[in-house]
């Protein structure tokens, strides 16, 4: 019998599952209602406007035919994931990721992978944004 169960339909869910949508949504979903929830994490809306104070184009959320990526900066073909815990914690996530990464690189996109501690801290966050910007001119750059 499982432990965890999904704060909408409380229908049981895997550990998984549980890792996955607590790291993400910050609440425990079933893959049915992750895929209904398009919000996104907390530590992405606070990266995302600290890019956007900094004049970054940034979308959230933008779906590329495949997924949906975190935060999306177009003109730099630069993709951001801000990532919880439970991307390190699993073979199974990580070789998903790795996987998510390469079908990116394939249509021209490099992937940042953020992880979740380097945006919660103030300090920290603006130190991480300063940095993520300066590597978007250079990829815009190097783009022309």
């Amino acid at each position: 019998m499982s432990k965890y169960f999904c704060n909408e339909c409380r229908k049981p869910i895997t550990e998984d599952e549980f890792l996955f949508s607590t790291g993400k949504y910050r609440r425990p979903l079933c893959r049915f209602h992750q895929k209904e929830e398009k919000k996104s994490t907390p530590e992405a809306l606070e990266l995302g406007k600290a890019l956007k104070s900094r004049g970054v184009p940034v979308e959230l959320e933008k779906f590329d035919g495949f997924k949906h990526i975190d935060i999306a900066v177009f003109d730099a073909k630069v993709n951001i994931e801000v990532d919880g815990v439970q991307h390190n914690l699993k073979k199974e996530q990580a070789l998903a990721d790795l996987k998510r990464t390469f079908f990116s690189f394939k249509k021209g996109f490099l992937t940042l992978r953020i992880p979740n501690i380097l945006v919660r801290d103030k300090k920290t966050l603006e130190e991480t944004a300063d940095f993520i910007t300066e590597f978007l001119i250079e990829s815009r750059d190097q783009l022309e």
